[in-house]
């Protein structure tokens, strides 16, 4: 999942820099080498673009060599391109022994059969790992990555436009938000939220509230089950927060960037990742100081609205030749102590909800960490990438409710094009 994590930390006070650190190469060992044989290796850790803090680096490289007596190398990597890039390495011999993988594309990789089982780990270290996370990690009923950090949207409002309007707490209840947005319309000149038609990942995070699923299966087969009434419900409450909205209804957030037109100081609020916010300031500094930020309220007020949960899970390459070495290294990179300070460090909501306390004192991660729990992912199959795909359907289907169309008429406008790309070979 594609994230810009330095931008949510310079909104939240924090500067963080990314190293790679290395090592000289070590011969290799055998799956179930012990500890004496680690000494002169090198594990390799493909990690990418923003994840890794200078200082997260360096306690777990001095850990890690402390324990093993092997030599750590980080290899810093791009998002773009790199599903290619880690589908290519997975396949040759000598791949990267630890990688970080997007937490919805973790499946594909394992069906592939490049990634090594980690059910030994889930049992002596996951225990408590927060169940939304760690459910992109399984695939087939296996553990085949561990989780490790992740991201979620947020309610990024403009404290002054709220004050105009006369509104003096953040809302508890969706329909509280919903009598928030009619004030801000009916006491303030600002648009009371920018939404665009397409936003389709908090889309995606209202389905997860309905308890809905996107796909069924019928025999062995997936296909769309955008025609479910949860979904249709999911649509309909999307459609009620749009219309608050002037944005585009064939629009996504990007397209304009969402936090740049409410850097422009006319817009109640938008929803977001913490990074945005960041890119709002960016686009006007005066901005900063009227940022406020609350957790994406639900039905009742003591369950948050459900969320997408982007984000990247740990795994082990089937072909590495250090595979024990591998997991010596993530029990330490995913102990109590260094998920802590990850989450510290860089905002990140952790893999355990014991962990949040390490939050405190970054606004946007305060706010997003309670949707964590009750929050969810597209799809866990790897046939699910093709549907994503530009045109997104998906995204077809959000307009054409908002233009008028019952969510039922919408589902069977788009859903012979979901089916055919769910039908694709991956």
């Amino acid at each position: 999942m594609k994230r810009k994590l330095a931008a949510a930390i310079v909104i939240a006070g924090m500067m963080v820099s990314v190293s790679a650190c290395g090592g000289d190469d070590g011969d290799d060992s055998g799956k179930n080498a012990g500890p004496d044989s680690f000494k002169g290796q090198t594990l390799t850790v493909w990690a990418m673009d923003g994840s890794t803090p200078d200082q997260w680096v360096k306690d777990v490289t001095a850990a890690f060599e402390k324990k093993t007596g092997a030599q750590l190398k980080f290899e810093t990597q791009k998002w773009d391109g790199i599903q290619q890039k880690i589908t290519t390495a997975l396949s040759e011999s000598t791949p990267p022994d630890v990688l970080e993988v997007g937490n919805t594309q973790t499946p594909a990789y394992a069906a592939t059969g490049g990634l090594a089982d980690l059910n030994d780990l889930k049992k002596e270290i996951g225990a408590d790992w927060t169940p939304s996370v760690s459910q992109s990690s399984v695939y087939d009923g296996k553990q085949y990555a561990a989780p490790w950090y992740f991201a979620n949207r947020v309610v990024i409002y403009n404290k002054k436009i709220w004050a105009k309007a006369g509104i003096k707490d953040t809302p508890k209840t969706r329909d509280e938000f919903f009598k928030d947005l009619e004030a801000i319309g009916k006491k303030t000149d600002a648009e009371p939220i920018y939404l665009p038609g397409q936003n389709w990942y908090f889309f995606d995070g209202l389905t997860i509230g309905q308890g809905a699923d996107l796909v069924k299966k019928e025999g062995d087969t997936y296909v769309s089950n955008l025609g479910d009434p949860k979904v249709a419900k999911a649509m309909e409450i999307y459609k009620k927060y749009a219309s608050y909205s002037k944005a585009p209804k064939d629009k996504d957030e990007a397209t304009p960037q969402q936090a740049e037109v409410f850097a422009k100081g006319r817009t109640g609020a938008f929803i977001g990742m913490g990074w945005e916010a960041g890119t709002a300031v960016q686009a006007n500094k005066a901005i900063e100081k009227d940022l406020g930020y609350f957790t994406i309220p639900g039905e009742t007020a003591d369950k948050p609205e459900g969320v997408f949960l982007g984000g990247s899970n740990l795994a082990v390459a089937e072909g590495s030749k250090k595979q024990a070495l591998a997991k010596e290294f993530l029990k330490i990179a995913l102990s109590d102590q260094y998920e802590g300070e990850l989450a510290k460090l860089n905002g990140v909501i952790p893999n355990k909800q014991a962990l949040e306390s390490h939050l405190k004192g970054n606004a946007v991660a305060e706010a997003a960490a309670p949707g964590a729990a009750v929050g969810g992912t597209t799809p866990l199959i790897p046939e699910w990438g093709a549907v994503e795909n530009n045109p997104n359907p998906i995204k077809s289907y959000m307009t054409a409710v908002l233009n008028g169309k019952s969510p039922a008429d919408a589902a069977k406008q788009v859903e012979g094009e979901i089916n055919k790309r769910l039908a694709q070979q991956n």
